[in-house]
């Protein structure tokens, strides 16, 4: 015979399953709430300062924190270059700034449409800042990649990108070398791409000999080559080798004070891998023997070795069969 035990046990189950549920989606919202990561500004000269994401692959637990900003404050208002991974972050970047000085945001400058520099943009739009990036990016700021990729975000680093991360265009596209000047300080933008991404920018500082590099230099860490043209790459950063320059700021990782040795690294390492998975591609090897037998060892101890680099040679592999043809 049926009675009402049963049912009203399963019931219970159900309330108690439910319960656990919103515990779980509770704990990971303290879990995020708490993921803090740590935003130091470092202080270059006088006049400019930058932040350093952590030498990670981005997640929830860092905000997607991993890469770098920088700000330069003038008598006129402040210069930003790059927006950082979230919202979040910019926000917090703002507040750091305003620490520094109550100037307006004037402009920022994007050295390119990766999402850990770009998530952040809104914030900064929102201060009326004016955006600044290269006409290149338009193509897939607008196209499904970069819808795909920030619902792929709105997933693997929720709470930090949601539904309200939006794609920010820039203001001013540009398509060739551009200078301008706010306060008295003088900014020399140079198109660099394609090389990592279709629209890489530097933004250098004559006066001060500065050279925000964005994603063209990596410093203690495995470059991200993606579906990068390593070939202009290289050919780019034998040209930043020739600017008179003291300091570089790298998209990832700290400042460099030694600019020619560690443009040197970033650009051996390309050319390593060009080499390696060229010799396979024309001689018809199988990538997976290819890599095995490939001397990786002046590299291997660098962060993000591991999930770096192993992708990066395989895109490389398929670029060199491609430019064979």
């Amino acid at each position: 015979m049926f009675t009402r035990k049963p049912y009203r046990c399963f019931i219970s189950l159900l309330l108690w399953l439910f319960s656990l549920s919103l515990a779980a989606q509770a704990q990971v919202l303290s879990d995020a709430s708490n993921a803090k990561p740590l935003m130091q500004v470092k202080k270059i000269d006088t006049h400019v300062f930058y932040v350093q994401g952590a030498s990670e692959m981005g997640s929830s637990a860092n905000q997607n924190f991993i890469s770098n900003a920088g700000f330069v404050v003038t008598p006129a208002g402040v210069v930003v270059v790059d927006a950082l991974g979230s919202p979040e972050l910019a926000r917090k970047l703002l507040v750091k700034i305003r620490k520094i000085t109550p100037k307006p945001i004037h402009t920022v400058v994007l050295t390119h449409y990766h999402a850990d520099h770009i998530y952040g943009l809104q914030v900064f739009k929102e201060a009326n800042a004016r955006i600044v990036a290269h006409i290149a990016a338009r193509e897939y700021l607008f196209s499904d990649t970069a819808k795909l990729r920030l619902e792929v975000s709105r997933q693997e680093l929720w709470p930090w990108i949601d539904e309200k991360t939006r794609l920010v265009p820039a203001d001013m596209w540009l398509t060739g070398s551009h200078t301008f000047s706010v306060g008295g300080i003088a900014f020399d933008i140079r198109p660099v791409g394609p090389s990592h991404t279709a629209e890489d920018l530097v933004v250098y500082l004559p006066q001060k000999k500065i050279l925000f590099a964005g994603d063209l230099v990596f410093r203690n860490r495995i470059p991200y080559v993606g579906q990068a043209d390593s070939r202009h790459w290289i050919e780019a950063l034998q040209n930043l080798l020739t600017f008179d320059t003291q300091w570089v700021i790298p998209g990832h990782g700290p400042i460099s004070n030694d600019p020619k040795g560690d443009m040197t690294l970033t650009r051996d390492y390309l050319i390593y891998l060009r080499e390696s998975m060229g010799r396979a591609a024309s001689e018809m090897e199988p990538f997976e023997s290819a890599y095995a037998k490939t001397d990786w060892s002046r590299f291997e101890k660098m962060p993000l070795f591991k999930p770096a680099n192993r992708m990066n040679a395989y895109n490389t592999y398929l670029l060199m069969e491609q430019e064979s043809k």
